[in-house]
């Protein structure tokens, strides 16, 4: 563990991370590239899809967790392509089995299969439901400050809202819901969905996010390992300058950066 780090902990259902980096392990050309990228990040919690990713249901098949020890990094167990609460609920037990007993999971219900929006009614009934049963759960939601301080209230360890859609590379759209999303919460408030680069990153850290989650921004680009380390600079840069301060933003006055005072003037002539 950093200094920094001490001086500045991230803490996620009361264990603490240096990075706050999470990053997903799906659409990498392979196990070994998935491998790769995530090294790069600096990443110490990865998101698994339970539904698409081989944890050892099928003996046959390349193992993830062959490249990607749970000695080594925190498993996040994720609800990708369910659509109910019933769905969700269901894989993460099926989760907990294969992770013997693990229980801190992402939640995701969406609620449309073109652009993936996350469906409210059914994500709360799925929190509901999981926090019930002894589940830790960061949860995929809407930019909605509302839904998400109902999401809290409910036990959730960190809300997750959408930068954007899922995969769009949009970045944030909204930085001013998710600041009133971020000044409400009690709990990390992590973006989740829709960044594109390191600078949508870092944007995200300076509005105050404790963290980012991402994987199409990685695996997506044309370089996955070299942008996984911009990544991973971008999210230490904005956390930062957050942590700085910027300087007050002046549409009219300029300020000056040297001195005024006792400034050498030529002689006129």
């Amino acid at each position: 563990m950093t200094a920094s780090s001490v001086a500045d902990p991230f803490v996620i259902a009361g264990r603490t991370y240096q990075s706050r980096l999470l990053v997903g392990t799906g659409k990498y050309r392979d196990f070994e590239q998935t491998q790769q990228a995530i090294e790069a990040s600096g990443a110490e919690i990865i998101t698994v899809a339970i539904r698409r990713t081989n944890l050892g249901q099928d003996p046959n098949q390349p193992n993830l967790l062959d490249y990607l020890p749970p000695e080594r990094y925190t498993l996040l167990p994720n609800t990708a392509g369910c659509f109910t609460a019933e769905d969700a609920v269901r894989t993460l037990r099926l989760a907990r089995e294969l992770l013997d007993g693990h229980s801190l999971v992402k939640l995701e219900v969406l609620g449309d299969q073109g652009n993936l929006f996350p469906n409210m009614p059914e994500t709360l009934k799925a929190a509901k439901t999981l926090v019930d049963d002894g589940f830790q759960v960061m949860v995929y939601c809407a930019d909605d400050p509302i839904q998400c301080k109902m999401l809290e209230d409910l036990g959730c360890v960190a809300i997750m809202p959408l930068a954007s859609l899922i995969g769009s590379g949009m970045g944030i759209i909204n930085p001013w819901n998710l600041r009133l999303i971020i000044d409400q919460s009690q709990v990390p408030v992590l973006v989740d969905a829709g960044l594109g680069t390191a600078s949508d990153a870092a944007i995200a850290m300076e509005l105050g996010c404790d963290g980012v989650l991402m994987n199409t921004a990685i695996a997506g680009a044309r370089d996955p390992i070299r942008m996984a380390t911009a990544m991973n600079l971008g999210v230490q840069a904005g956390r930062n300058a957050y942590l700085a301060g910027r300087v007050p933003r002046k549409y009219y006055d300029a300020d000056p950066s040297s001195p005024t005072e006792g400034l050498i003037h030529s002689r006129s002539k």
